[in-house]
């Protein structure tokens, strides 16, 4: 009797668990469909070979304005690194219609506020103004997108703010120098293992020339596309950037040609000791394929491999080395997935005082081992799933948001159906993906391990 009760009331839990699976699978699949209506746009393109993307969002009479440039750090010529990054700087220096200085001042009159931004593959400048302003914006930016005017006057001070930029930046920085010197050991031959900000004795070398040269060859509207997210719709804005964009004209841009990372067959390791550390720390990078150079269902697998290894605190390392073994004040893991060449795969840890990096390695080494042995699971994937997704959602209440997701998709290669597709491509990704996945990027020899230390510890 009581075995067969026993099988009863497993068998009732069963069918509980079932209906609760099937019920949370629907939601997920609600979340999904709802997910990939908000991340439809509507998209032209302009004669001059101009990409327009409009995100609506009417709950209040303000946009997003922004325009990407298909070209960053790694586009540079070898011997100029830092030199787009330096021009992201001298485009807010004016133009014949505009004095220099007086971009950010006029945006800033009319209620507006906006920057720029420089990474390894895309140049981004933004704004948030009102709905009424945005004409006066949309003339300001196509006119520097074409007609920015340098001296020497202008460059070489503002190539000393660079410079100044740097040394707050990184040299000030011991675990910003380490990311800087981490990079250029993973990378051995791309130019992703050069900082964007560039190398402080190349940079004290840029001239106005090399400038120039930089924004004649990339900054075209061909090269660029246009995405404003808020009040407005196609219909609205399609004869505002014919009027200020279209009139533009294209240039004959390079082929985007990188050079490519030859097989990586020893594991590297970097250990900077600096007399400014006060907490030593432990970094693990690989090389990892991207959204754009992976094969089919490798990118979105990284991107739930990472979520179960250290995106959240109750990730497997979090779990390990924070709760249980007490060695680490945090543990994490990160993805680099929208880079059009080589991603980056790296796992981070802040130990607690007093705690053996030696021993945080062999956990981190251990877990990933256990990870490769014994694989995901199931249960961990769906719950990973379902939170990128709803953490997405949420994101989504945010207009630059919306507008930075199709930026940096758009500029790194990728279309707009992979912004659309990525709710379901996400949902789609199983234990097996991520197993396989796993066991390709998490080699030994894949990796540099970084170590920052403070100049007078002695052991490791």
């Amino acid at each position: 009797m009581t075995e067969c009760l026993n099988f009863r009331v497993l068998r009732s839990a069963l069918v509980g668990l079932g209906v609760l699976l099937l019920t949370a699978i629907a939601a997920q699949a609600d979340l999904v469909d709802d997910l990939s209506k908000r991340l439809t746009p509507e998209t032209f393109t302009l004669k001059n070979g101009m990409q327009v993307v409009v995100i609506p969002d009417h709950r209040v009479p303000v946009v997003t304005h922004m325009v990407w440039y298909k070209t960053g750090s790694a586009d540079e010529v070898q011997g100029k690194s830092g030199i787009a990054h330096f021009l992201e700087h001298l485009m807010f220096k004016g133009t014949k219609k505009i004095p220099p200085g007086e971009f950010s001042k006029i945006i800033a009159r009319n209620g507006g506020q906006g920057n720029a931004f420089t990474s390894s593959d895309y140049t981004a400048y933004y704004q948030r103004i009102a709905l009424d302003r945005l004409p006066l914006l949309m003339e300001m930016e196509s006119d520097r997108m074409r007609n920015l005017v340098l001296t020497d006057d202008i460059v070489l001070p503002e190539r000393d703010v660079v410079i100044e930029e740097r040394n707050t930046r990184i040299e000030n920085s011991p675990g910003a120098l380490l990311a800087e010197q981490l990079s250029a050991a993973l990378f051995q031959n791309h130019r992703y293992g050069v900082p964007v900000i560039g190398w402080r004795h190349e940079l004290a070398e840029l001239t106005r020339q090399d400038a120039l040269a930089f924004y004649r060859i990339y900054y075209a509207p061909n090269n660029a596309t246009l995405i404003v997210a808020g009040d407005i719709d196609a219909a609205t804005l399609r004869p505002l950037t014919e009027k200020y964009y279209g009139r533009l004209k294209p240039s004959k841009l390079p082929p985007r040609i990188r050079a490519t990372e030859p097989p990586h067959v020893a594991e590297r390791r970097v250990t900077l000791r600096d007399g400014r550390v006060r907490q030593p720390s432990w970094q693990r990078h690989y090389l990892a394929p991207s959204r754009n150079n992976g094969e089919a269902g490798q990118s979105p697998s990284l991107e739930v491999l990472q979520y179960v290894l250290g995106g959240h605190n109750n990730s497997r390392l979090y779990r390990r080395l924070v709760i249980e073994e007490k060695l680490a004040a945090a543990a994490s893991a990160s993805y680099s997935a929208g880079a059009i060449n080589s991603a980056t795969f790296a796992i981070s840890v802040s130990p607690r005082p007093g705690a053996s990096l030696d021993r945080i390695e062999i956990i981190v080494d251990e877990e990933i081992q256990k990870l490769l042995d014994a694989g995901v699971r199931e249960a961990e994937v769906r719950g990973a799933t379902k939170t990128i997704i709803n953490d997405t959602i949420f994101a989504l209440d945010n207009q630059q948001t919306m507008a930075q997701i199709f930026g940096q998709v758009l500029s790194g290669g990728g279309s707009i159906s992979d912004v659309t597709n990525w709710p379901r491509t996400i949902a789609e990704v199983n234990s097996e993906s991520v197993n396989q996945v796993a066991a390709e990027v998490l080699k030994i020899e894949r990796s540099v391990t970084g170590r920052l230390l403070p100049s007078d510890e002695e052991g490791v």
